[in-house]
């Protein structure tokens, strides 16, 4: 035992800093990140706590085989009076009990320390708590709120439950994530609620409620039970024999006490371990923000210049989570459509050069028939105007300088709009990579024909106007001709140099969030080919576009390279917790 927690205190910085990233979670917000390792020091506390690792033995303890002794007669007693019934046969202890236990522990079940699903006998007229799913906690401490209801209302069609009850939820995921109580508290004692509970009421007081919440929380008692679960995807519930009868190892009664004695005080150690990495997850991502913005709101290059050199000095310090990255790689974006990222030089054709070439062949376009006549466009307003761009840069709407258009969805119901499979068909769920070269359907000719769908040329930009999570306002490009659903809009550039090309792309992918919130609608927000259409735009000279890609493009890289060693650090520290974790229980 010693030797567990020498090995745990060594290593106590390895797991308090172990984080692993959250698959979904808000952006900025250290609710993105599982504090991993300390998720596996608290199993660890409670696999050592039923395996009887977590307090030493004391030969003066009264053996658990006494105590079992006391809960039969108890039983029996209760049967006679016919408080209850006699109940199922409990199982013999069989091969599989047969591990080794600590002097004085027994091996024994649920169904022989209480009743199963016991019921209340009371007026209805009395006052009774009710006790839905979400007023159960996670918690180790088997906290849980309560309602008000007479007892009549909740009597039929519920759980009977009451004051020193133990109870876990049966149904999955709230099983996997231990949902567990020990009811106190309730309204004269008695309450009711979710039917999704395996409900035990001990036998009189010759076992330790809260060490029976730790073996229903234990991660060996929710592993096993998890292969025990039936029924359908979403719908598994926890049969109530495995609830009953699945081998629970039982300590001495004092030991139990000090077991849960023993594991408040870890628990109350890990939750100081959480409140203060997150605390510093908090401030370093404030930290990063900060310093970041000092640089987007740099009033000239010399504060500029001084902002870049403080975050340059303690640059490893600060990127070294995923978020950090992710708020940098929107720095490098913000900086350069805002004329920071590059210098300006003065021998650049400006760019009201190029929108009067852009201009000149658009209007040559409409002339031949190839474009159809824009409406006016807006007078770009000062509200409009959201940064102060440098000199031989000018302010321009999309429509300008591209063609907008959108598609549509041929018929399901009429497969010949879609075999012979022979035209690419973008949905914008596929714009979420930066390239498309192949798309998941296609369509026919006969759709092209019959449709709304045109086919674009490669180096149209693809924007999602509407879709599900972080769709809407999602850009990539074109590396094939395809044709798009109506989710999209397609932007066809009017000049088609490369860099030019890719500006606008930077631009689109700065720009995101705030193209996301032009969306009108009720539960699904959309965007429409005319508000991407009015999109304001700073746009640099021709010759400052080619270098503000360029710069962009290696920063990028960097990021990536960055993000991937830190990843393959982040997966190194979360096997040393899952070692340390798994060495501490064979280490006694």
């Amino acid at each position: 035992m010693a030797a567990v927690e020498k090995l745990v205190t060594q290593h106590l910085d390895l797991l308090a800093t172990a984080i692993k990233r959250k698959s979904a979670a808000g952006r900025g917000s250290s609710s993105k990140v599982e504090l991993y390792g300390i998720k596996k020091l608290r199993e660890l506390i409670l696999e050592l706590a039923i395996r009887g690792l977590l307090v030493r033995q004391d030969p003066k303890d009264e053996p658990a085989s006494e105590s079992l002794k006391k809960i039969t007669a108890e039983k029996a007693k209760l049967v006679r009076e016919g408080k209850i019934k006699q109940g199922k046969a409990l199982p013999q202890v069989g091969a599989a009990w047969q591990q080794d236990l600590p002097d004085g522990w027994i091996w024994t079940c649920l169904a022989a320390l209480g009743e199963v699903s016991p019921r209340n006998d009371v007026g209805d007229d009395i006052n009774a708590s009710f006790i839905p799913m979400p007023l159960i906690s996670t918690r180790f401490d088997g906290r849980h709120d309560h309602e008000p209801r007479k007892w009549g209302d909740i009597r039929k069609g519920y759980t009977h439950f009451a004051d020193g009850d133990i109870a876990i939820a049966k149904i999955t995921p709230c099983f996997e994530n231990s949902k567990a109580a020990i009811f106190s508290g309730l309204h004269n004692g008695v309450g009711a609620g979710t039917t999704e509970l395996h409900v035990l009421r001990p036998y009189g007081d010759f076992v330790s409620r809260g060490f029976l919440l730790l073996y229903l929380k234990s991660p060996q008692f929710l592993r096993v039970g998890e292969t025990k679960m039936t029924g359908s995807a979403g719908q598994k519930r926890l049969p109530t024999d495995f609830f009953s009868f699945n081998p629970l190892a039982l300590p001495p009664l004092s030991e139990q006490h000090r077991i849960v004695a023993k594991v408040d005080e870890l628990m109350a150690l890990g939750d100081q371990l959480e409140q203060q990495t997150d605390t510093s997850v908090s401030a370093h991502q404030t930290l990063v923000a900060t310093l970041l913005n000092a640089l987007t709101s740099a009033a000239d290059h010399a504060q500029f210049a001084r902002s870049w050199q403080r975050i340059a000095e303690h640059f490893h310090t600060l990127f070294t989570t995923e978020e950090s990255i992710d708020q940098l790689k929107q720095t490098i974006l913000q900086l350069a459509v805002m004329g920071k990222l590059v210098s300006q030089d003065p021998n650049d054709e400006p760019s009201s050069e190029l929108l009067k070439r852009i201009a000149s062949e658009k209007a040559g376009l409409i002339s031949l028939g190839k474009l159809k006549k824009d409406r006016a466009l807006a007078v770009i307003t000062k509200g409009e105007k959201k940064l102060d761009i440098p000199s031989g840069w000018e302010y321009v709407r999309l429509q300008a300088i591209a063609a907008i258009g959108t598609g549509a969805t041929p018929a399901r119901d009429d497969s010949s709009y879609y075999s012979p499979a022979e035209f690419s068909w973008v949905t914008s769920g596929e714009t979420s990579l930066p390239f498309v070269s192949e798309t998941r359907e296609k369509i026919s000719a006969k759709a092209i024909a019959e449709t709304n769908v045109t086919i674009y040329p490669p180096g149209t930009l693809i924007v999602a106007m509407y879709g599900q999570g972080k769709t809407r306002g999602q850009i990539t490009e074109l590396l094939i001709p395809a044709g798009t659903n109506q989710a999209c809009a397609a932007i066809q550039l009017i000049d088609q140099t490369p860099a030019h090309r890719a500006y606008i792309k930077v631009f689109f992918q700065k720009a995101y969030e705030d193209i996301r919130s032009l969306a009108e609608g009720g539960a699904q927000p959309n965007l429409n080919a005319g508000k991407i259409a009015e999109t304001v735009l700073p746009l640099p000279p021709l010759a400052e576009q080619h270098r503000i890609v360029a710069k962009v493009e290696e920063l990028m890289a960097l990021c990536d390279n960055l993000k991937g060693r830190l990843a393959d650090a982040q997966t190194t520290q979360l096997h040393l917790a899952d070692a340390l974790a798994e060495q501490a229980l064979v280490e006694d």
